[in-house]
């Protein structure tokens, strides 16, 4: 029996996504797991994997589409099975191909009148259009987006032509000298303003956080940690692994909030309605920088993992999210969050809680400071990390034991060993 494949929902607030390319064809072998097609949402370019082992029967929607989640995309069956399954009629697609529509069009005197050559005129415009993340990736490597040629529906130039481009920079296009970014040229003073479009991007995050802000009732709690039993125990364990796979001090965070979320599950919840959910799986989101914004990867499960595979996971999603080629998996279902800034020398900051979730945990850095122990003044390492907490789910002496219990793990983390 054919099963249909649909558009998935990669977070909160996604609608819709646009199918960019199909990878698999009409007729073509596929096993479950493998790349259906790509789809470019408000963040990234995601690729759709396939949930089921067969033939790719049908393409429901044109490549191009903009398609609401949880519409059926595509059929996948037994190799000669018969099915007629149409699209969902709220999917944006246009049934007319090309070149019927050019046909329809063409003045049977042969002469273009003025509509006509308006529509030459936008057809053109057409082949300089770019996808959102092809902008970005644009943007921040100095392509020239006008010598790359599209190949995307209606010449649209989308990330691979970007790629392509990169990787044939002397006969396709000009780039300019990639910025140091660990230490910025400085910025030349121009007095004449500058107005700088915002991505799609930068557009989602402001939507979802402005909603947060304005309607959930933040309330925070800082607690200061002891750090030195995991800054000694992160350079024992280091010295044994391979440089690709080094444990960072966030991997022990990561998975400290997992532990902590056990003992207080209320803080692994969403708010629905009048109900309380406590989630019944505790999957941490960490938020990620990509170009342009930020992005939230999510390690599933992450109270029963070790922390090498934590470590693991979170470097490959986060590879995968910097080059927009995240997996659903990667950015769906988390249930609490974590931002750390303390690889940018931060003592102290708040972050906005990411909905539906109950709360976030701010993290910042592990720094050697001046501390008292027993009358002297000695060096000491500290890390501050405050909760930004929904109140209508929790309360500030649910949180304060909260932030107590990961200091059990952080000071104590050879308990997330055993």
């Amino acid at each position: 029996m054919a099963d249909i494949i649909n558009m998935p929902k990669l977070g909160f607030d996604m609608a819709e996504g646009v199918l960019v390319r199909w990878v698999k064809q009409i007729g073509e072998p596929i096993d479950k797991g493998e790349v259906l097609a790509e789809i470019e949402t408000d963040k990234a370019t995601v690729e759709v994997e396939s949930a089921f082992t067969g033939v790719v029967l049908q393409h429901l929607v044109d490549a191009g589409a903009s398609v609401p989640v949880n519409d059926p995309i595509a059929v996948v069956g037994a190799e000669g099975e018969q099915v007629s399954v149409t699209s969902n009629q709220s999917s944006v697609s246009s049934e007319q191909k090309p070149a019927e529509a050019t046909a329809a069009t063409q003045p049977e005197s042969g002469e273009t009148d003025a509509p006509a050559q308006s529509q030459i005129e936008n057809q053109k415009s057409e082949t300089l259009k770019a996808s959102p993340l092809a902008k970005k990736i644009a943007r921040d490597r100095g392509v020239d987006l006008g010598a790359v040629v599209g190949t995307g529906p209606g010449g649209r130039i989308v990330r691979r032509d970007i790629d392509a481009a990169l990787s044939h920079q002397s006969s396709v296009i000009s780039i300019q000298p990639t910025p140091d970014t660990s230490h910025p040229a400085p910025r030349t003073f121009s007095a004449s303003d500058e107005t700088i479009p915002t991505t799609k991007l930068r557009q989602a995050i402001g939507r979802r956080l402005v909603e947060s802000k304005t309607t959930i009732p933040h309330f925070y709690v800082t607690h200061e940690y002891k750090m030195e039993a995991l800054m000694d125990l992160r350079k024992q364990l280091n010295g044994y692994l391979p440089e690709d796979e080094k444990l960072s001090v966030n991997d022990f965070v990561v998975k400290a909030v997992a532990l902590g979320l056990r003992e207080f599950p209320n803080l692994n919840a969403i708010l629905q309605g009048d109900k309380i959910i406590r989630k019944g799986g505790i999957n941490v989101g960490v938020a990620v920088t990509v170009p342009g914004g930020l992005m939230t990867v999510v390690v599933q499960a992450a109270d029963q993992k070790p922390l090498r595979i934590i470590s693991n996971e979170v470097k490959a999603m986060a590879a995968r999210a910097r080059e927009g080629k995240v997996k659903p998996e990667d950015v769906d279902g988390s249930t609490f969050s974590t931002s750390n800034l303390g690889m940018y020398d931060v003592e102290d900051f708040i972050a906005i809680i990411n909905p539906p979730e109950a709360a976030i945990l701010a993290i910042s850095s592990a720094r050697e400071v001046p501390v008292v122990s027993g009358g002297q003044v000695v060096p000491g390492w500290r890390m501050k990390a405050t909760v930004s907490v929904d109140h209508r789910i929790s309360d500030g002496a649910e949180a304060a034991q909260f932030m107590k219990a990961l200091a059990k793990y952080l000071e104590e983390p050879i308990r997330m060993l055993v």
